[in-house]
């Protein structure tokens, strides 16, 4: 089992900026991608942002040039850091890691999603 805590969310103006954490704890095989999601009511969790262990990072259109994802392996935590925030970036954001679990005895592989409670991102503008 994994567990993941965020922290960081808050309230910031237009063109502000703020940092999300989020720490992993707990068992696992390996967390090969961690990054982030985010959600507004009535509409589905967007994927903002990930970053694989390797290095290997995605960007939602809508962040590129203002958000960065970054990983310390060694703590098992994930960083955002959001800059240059707009109104629309408003949401509820949700952390997510992806645990790769070995093969079973017939060579089959799977993951398996985890998820953190959410932290609340507010931008007045």
């Amino acid at each position: 089992q994994v567990q993941l805590v965020e922290s960081g969310g808050g309230l910031v103006q237009a063109g502000g900026s703020l940092r999300l954490s989020c720490a992993a704890s707990g068992t696992w095989n390996n967390l090969n991608v961690m990054g982030w999601y985010r959600q507004t009511p009535g509409n589905e969790r967007e994927l903002v942002a990930t970053r694989s262990t390797s290095g290997k990072l995605f960007y939602t259109d809508s962040v590129k040039g203002r958000f960065t994802i970054s990983r310390d392996n060694a703590k098992n935590t994930v960083y955002l850091d959001m800059n240059s925030l707009k109104a629309e970036d408003t949401a509820i954001y949700y952390c997510h890691a992806k645990d790769f679990r070995p093969p079973d005895l017939e060579g089959r592989l799977s993951t398996y999603d985890y998820w953190g409670q959410g932290t609340q991102v507010t931008v007045s503008s």
